[in-house]
């Protein structure tokens, strides 16, 4: 299963999840918030108008590693991403 990942280069826990799914050797689409405007942008669409963002802004987070598995899962959590895959 392909999972998309949106995060920053920058940021720790996007480094260290981009680490682990390489490891389980799952496919992976990153789009770096931190080197690529268009990704940038649409990041900053999606954060603004997601309710799933909601509890994020509220306490002052990017939310960022943001992942997106192919049947459409979305979560912040890298354990719910690798748990998924697991049971596929």
């Amino acid at each position: 299963m392909k999972v998309n990942v949106i995060g920053s280069h920058l940021c720790t826990d996007t480094l260290y999840a981009l680490v682990k799914l390489k490891d389980k050797k799952i496919e992976v689409e990153f789009e770096d918030i931190s080197s690529s405007f268009p990704s940038l942008k649409a990041f900053l669409k999606a954060r603004e108008n997601n309710p799933i963002y909601n509890n994020v802004k509220k306490n002052g987070g990017i939310g960022i590693p943001f992942f997106t598995l192919e049947d459409g899962t979305r979560t912040f959590e890298l354990d719910e991403v690798l748990k998924k895959i697991m049971e596929d």
